[in-house]
This record gives structure tokens, sequence and C-alpha cells, in this order.
């Protein structure tokens, strides 16, 4: 099975490392969940035809967008410390969006887990944002999220203001060779965890994210409570969760719109969170019961790739993971490329600070965005 561990894995990687001593004996403090507010300034819940989108924001609305799409089984936090990291290299606005079926997103059909109504929802959901004029933006997504932000490029480059599209870790090739091993994949991971820390000790244990602190603001927006369906990141809130907007369905949380600005707030304990032990915790998808939209999201994604007009850049865990067409396109200078070292699938988690560091980059070079003060300059393909 030469292709395990190439995939981009909806989910973490198939290949599991061994545990590592420096992850062992954590102390409770050290696997505490870490809140939202110290990464973004606002969140809030966004109603577009009839479906209720979680949204998290940071940055200057008055400067290029950059609109953060994530893997299959992740959610909007998964961008958390690179969104913040960026915030401090170059003039931008960042939007992250739990996508239908992950996070506090909710919609009419959840099971509606097509390339289509992901591309309409993202589509929709700027429409409602940018009624009148939509800022310049670069659609940026992970896994199933870059295919979703190729797709999205593909149908309405026409349509809205795409100046860049930059795609980690899931070339259509290695994809599409792998999605037979998928189920056996998702089916040795555990089912459920006793706590919030346990998922998040898992997940470090596990490889499925190797930065200790992405882990802590992540994990807990991928799991659910099993008795009352809520998400573990609403269990964690100090703030009290309003009436909600829609009746429950299926055990996920439907809660009124939120938003919360914490501009200047510190890293403080106060965004270190307590964790209630009050049941069991599941993954907030079953990604097993995706299987029929899986070559959907994958199939002509490499083409799509290299025929859209906009600047383009493509960040790797592996070279290995690049297929035919994209190494003759890359050949050709079609797109810019990064193969990053000591990162797992999930790179801008597991190294949110050189990944912010390559989008700035991109930014400046391309006279999409100014550099601010935590700005440093690196040369293309370093």
């Amino acid at each position: 099975m030469s292709h395990i561990g190439k995939f981009p894995s909806l989910s973490g990687n198939f290949k599991k490392p061994p545990q590592r001593k420096t992850r062992l004996n954590r102390t409770n403090e050290e696997l505490s969940p870490i809140s939202w507010s110290r990464y973004f300034k606002t969140k809030r819940i966004v109603e577009v035809n009839g479906n209720q989108i979680m949204t998290y924001s940071t940055g200057d609305p008055n400067s290029v967008l950059i609109v953060l799409l994530h893997g299959g089984g992740f959610n909007a936090l998964t961008w958390s410390l690179f969104a913040a990291d960026l915030d401090k290299q170059v003039e931008c606005q960042v939007l992250a969006i739990d996508l239908r079926g992950h996070g506090n997103t909710v919609t009419t059909d959840d099971n509606d887990l097509s390339m289509t109504s992901f591309s309409n929802d993202v589509t929709n959901l700027l429409c409602k944002l940018y009624p009148e004029k939509m800022p310049s933006m670069v659609l940026m997504g992970h896994s199933l999220g870059g295919a979703i932000a190729v797709n999205i490029a593909s149908m309405a480059e026409s349509k809205l203001p795409i100046i860049g599209l930059v795609v980690i870790d899931v070339v259509e090739g290695s994809a599409m060779e792998s999605l037979s091993s998928m189920q056996s994949f998702l089916r040795s991971r555990p089912k459920s965890f006793k706590s919030i820390k346990d998922a998040i000790s898992w997940g470090m244990g596990n490889g499925h994210i190797k930065n200790e602190e992405s882990a802590r603001v992540s994990i807990p927006g991928q799991i659910k409570n099993v008795a009352t369906g809520k998400l573990g990141t609403d269990e964690l809130e100090d703030q009290p969760i309003e009436t909600p907007i829609i009746p429950e369905s299926n055990n996920v949380p439907q809660y009124s719109s939120i938003e919360s600005i914490n501009e200047d707030e510190e890293c403080s304990s106060s965004t270190i969170l307590p964790t209630k032990n009050v049941g069991d915790y599941t993954w907030r998808i079953d990604l097993c019961k995706t299987e029929k939209h899986w070559s959907g999201w994958f199939q002509g994604l490499s083409k799509k790739f290299l025929s859209i007009h906009a600047q383009k850049l493509l960040l790797l865990a592996n070279i290995d993971r690049l297929d035919k067409d994209l190494t003759v396109g890359q050949m050709q200078g079609k797109f810019e490329m990064q193969v990053l070292t000591r990162v797992g699938h999930a790179v801008h988690e597991d190294d949110p600070e050189k990944v912010s560091s390559i989008l700035s980059n991109f930014l400046v070079r391309n006279k999409f965005s100014t550099p601010k003060a935590d700005f440093v300059r690196m040369h293309p393909g370093c």
C-alpha cells in the first residue's frame, strides 16, 4: 500500500506515527481547551437561505479578504493560530467558515455534502455579507476546503473578485488513488472520548494535529457531547447561549447569532477554559457516512486548478503528493508551490507561522496587501 500517507485525508493522516515521549504524562492544564477569542475578533452566525453558517473573523475590513475553508472533519477553528499570525504580518481581513455538516453551521439538509452545495453555501454567504461591493478576495482551503475553493473559483471567477487561490495539501491524483483505503482509516479512529481533554490527548498522540496549542483550540470544535449534541467549544463558553433560532434536529446545536469582539485580549488564563465532564463525546460529523460524495469532491480538481486565472499557490506536506497534471503545470510556471517539512496533513495547524509567512509574502509579492511590522520578506521557493 504505497499510497498510505499520501491521501489528503478528510480528517488526519492514514499513517499513525509512534507515540512521542514528550507528549506523555501531560497535565490537565496542558490539555485544557483554549477559546476562539484569543485568535479572532468576531464570532457570529449568518443566516443564508434558511441555513445558519458560523463564521469567525479578524483583521481590517477595508483590506483584501482571505476566505478560509477547512478540511473534512475539521472546523473553522483549525485556522486560529494561522489567522492571528497573519494579522500581525500584513493588512488583510480574515473570514473563517464552518462548512455545512461541520462545527456550528446548521443547514436545512446537513446530509447534502455535495461539492455543489458546499460551493453554493460559501458563495451565497459572501453575497450576504457583502451585498453592495465585495472586497478583492483570496480563497484559501485545506484538503476538502481546498477542493471547494478551486470549485468556487472555477464556477464564479468571472462573478466574484477572486484575485488569489491557495490550496493546502490536496491533489487529485493521490486523493483518488486512496479513496478505497479511507473507510478502514476512519474506522481505526476512536468512536468516542470520555472528555474533551481525552480527545485533545488522542489528537496529539496520534499525529492528527502536531501543534499542541492548535490542538487545544481546534479539536473541541470537532467533537460534540453525545447526550446534549452541543459542540465541545460551546460547552466551554463563558457567555450564555441564547435561545435557539430554529428547532434542533439530529442532536446538532443550533444557536442564535453570537458576536463577541476582543480586540486587545491578551493570552491570559481567561482564555484557557475549564472542561466540564458531562458525558461522552463523539465526532461532530460521521465521515464514514459521507463516502458517496468523496469522488465528487476531488474528480477534475487538477484541471480546474490549472485553468483558473487568479494567482495560485499550492502548499504540500510532501512532494510525493504532486500528480502528473500538477507536475507539468508547475514546470510550466502556472502556479507557485511550497513544500513544508516536519508537518502532517494539517499543515497550517502544525506550522501556522511558516504558512502565514508564506501567504503574507504571496500577498505582498502580488501587491494584494501591504506589510506590517512583523512581516519578514522571503524569496519564492524558500
